[in-house]
């Protein structure tokens, strides 16, 4: 890192060090870092725009002492303010940074940066419906942890029937049949295509009205959060 690492960066956490230095932990799309951002409490602080939440910027880390880098140069290439005009799309945003950034310690993946791209580009729209951004969130976010939602097969290991009705068994971590159960075959089919599709492409389903929020509570119990 001599000439310094250029990278897209999303900042997950950012704790104030001596009189006007962070450290930053960063989510980028080479994996995640922790920076150190000299004199960026300071009023004239260059840095200071370009690790601002909500965002993506462009960049530049190089080699500093132990295992922090040193952020040389942030420039801020989107922001997405309207999360900050919606309460529960604000409070759902910081769900997402304090579960990635506790998931990328353990699994250092640069599809993290991808995941949580797509959320807060969506959260930005107020049009796209919350709880498919989220139930797309946890499905995935579930999925990268090696714990996919098996949307084949019942806990007992048989196909799932269209014709039937199924509930989510939070100790099997999957769905069982049940004749009280309230998942059938629409919910199933979306979140196939949740898990399957891009966000973007998710967005684009309509008439989900009757099915979305049963799918959130499948995709929320099933990442355990």
């Amino acid at each position: 890192m001599k000439e310094g690492e250029r990278v897209r960066a999303i900042v997950l956490r950012r704790t104030d060090y001596g009189e006007a230095d962070r450290v930053v932990q960063l989510l980028t799309t080479k994996g995640r870092r922790s920076v150190i951002a000299k004199g960026v409490r300071r009023e004239k602080s260059k840095l200071a725009g370009g690790i601002e939440l909500f965002a993506i910027s462009d960049v530049v880390i190089r080699q500093g002492k132990g295992d922090l880098g040193l952020l040389t140069s942030a420039r801020m290439v989107a922001f997405y303010r309207h999360i900050l005009e919606d309460y529960e799309r604000m409070q759902f945003a910081y769900t997402v940074l304090k579960l990635v950034a506790q998931a990328s310690e353990t699994v250092d993946e640069p599809t993290w940066f991808t995941l949580t791209a797509e959320v807060l580009e969506h959260l930005d729209n107020l049009a796209v419906d919350r709880q498919l951004i989220e139930a797309w969130f946890y499905v995935n976010y579930a999925g990268l942890l090696g714990d996919e939602l098996n949307l084949r097969l019942d806990v007992s290991g048989h196909e799932l029937d269209p014709d039937k009705m199924y509930m989510y068994d939070e100790a099997e971590k999957a769905l069982r049949l049940s004749e009280q159960g309230s998942i059938g075959a629409g919910h199933i089919k979306l979140l196939r295509l949740i898990s399957a599709k891009t966000l973007a492409q998710v967005a684009q389903i309509g008439g989900i009205e009757q099915v979305i929020a049963d799918c959130w509570l499948v995709a929320r119990q099933h990442a355990a959060v």
